[in-house]
């Protein structure tokens, strides 16, 4: 498999997401940069998780069927369709972690094919759908505490 860099103008791997972009600030995606889309992929689906969140895994953002010709994903859009995420609501839900320093990823999958998906599709039907059609991935981590 091959690897996608993920990349943010907003921050760096490993470093802190900007209050912008999290629920004490205006809780808007922030924007991101894919590199090393393999030429055969179809689309993207990108999936924003904190697994450092007390109940488990917390799902911020899950979008697909992003066009695999889009290298970088506006601040404020939707480039796909969405899912559910963990606050049972559709769109991006930006970091909010209830307390200490939380981990969230960015990740981002090159798939050979479109996913037939309706809107709202929670993470794992998401997961189950691409099995057997990733071409490439890649993830950026930020860290969030409030």
């Amino acid at each position: 498999m091959k690897d996608l860099s993920v990349k943010s103008p907003a921050f760096e791997s490993g470093k802190l997401i900007p209050k912008k972009y999290t629920c004490d600030g205006q809780d808007i995606n922030p924007p991101l940069t894919i590199e090393g889309t393999p030429k055969e992929a179809k689309t993207l689906v990108l999936i924003v998780d904190d697994p450092d969140a007390p109940s488990g895994t917390f799902d911020h953002w899950i979008v697909w069927n992003i066009p695999s010709s889009d290298s970088k994903i506006g601040e404020n859009t939707v480039p796909g369709t969405e899912g559910m995420n963990g606050a049972r609501q559709m769109g991006y839900f930006g970091p909010c972690p209830p307390s200490g320093t939380h981990r969230y990823f960015f990740k981002v999958y090159a798939l050979d094919t479109e996913l037939s998906l309706r809107v709202g599709s929670k993470k794992k039907d998401v997961e189950k759908a691409m099995q057997g059609h990733i071409l490439a991935k890649g993830e950026l981590m930020g860290l969030y505490s409030r």
